[in-house]
């Protein structure tokens, strides 16, 4: 088990139990989402966490595959999906690295409070551009201090050493989009809350479906 597997796991009863940070906030990105979606659609979500937003779209489209490095997360999942007799979603343990996905074979993608969490953002963002069909979309939501505590530069590589926090990248959501820009992707849906520090954006990959 990985160090950050081990962090996630530890906290994943509480996690499941916390209720969502800004409600509203969250149900106009499902929405958003929702949007984009078609009921033959293939979906992959990566950094899926006990499952819950994957349960609320597993009606719009033909199936996710939610993964997430967390064992316990993964399991958590699997009983909410058991539960609410959703049969149209898999969910399995594995890392953006693990990933063995066939280039051009997703709808969509989403990665929903993942890429700040990531060691390397441009090569998730480029490996994610290949499994994408084209005319396909990619759906984040993501973290970006950089444009307001520019400080947790500093923080948190010492929250992480102390196990107080996984690892957190920091950067600003110009850096972002230039990443998302640089591998191919056109934004078409861009907005912000939480003070300004989340970034929610829907990209598309050129072509069409």
């Amino acid at each position: 088990m990985t160090e950050t597997s081990a962090f996630w796991d530890k906290v994943a009863e509480r996690y499941s139990k916390k209720p969502v940070a800004d409600e509203a906030a969250y149900q106009r990105k499902l929405a958003v989402t929702r949007d984009y979606f078609e009921p033959e659609m293939e979906v992959l979500e990566i950094g899926c966490g006990t499952g819950s937003t994957a349960l609320v779209h597993a009606p719009y489209v033909k199936h996710i595959l939610g993964t997430d490095v967390s064992p316990k997360m993964i399991e958590i999942a699997k009983g909410k999906a058991a539960a609410e007799n959703i049969d149209n979603i898999t969910f399995d343990v594995a890392s953006m690295d693990d990933l063995d996905i066939a280039d051009q074979s997703l709808d969509a993608v989403l990665a929903l409070s993942v890429l700040h969490l990531l060691d390397d953002r441009d090569d998730a963002i480029a490996k994610i551009y290949k499994m994408l069909k084209p005319g396909g979309v990619f759906v984040s939501s993501t973290v970006c201090l950089g444009d307001t505590m520019k400080f947790f530069k500093l923080l948190a590589p010492i929250g992480k050493f102390l196990g107080l926090m996984p690892l957190l990248r920091v950067f600003k959501v110009q850096e972002l989009e230039t990443s998302l820009t640089d591998a191919g992707f056109e934004i078409d849906h861009q907005w912000q809350h939480g003070k300004g520090r989340v970034a929610f954006i829907v990209a598309k990959k050129g072509g069409s479906l």
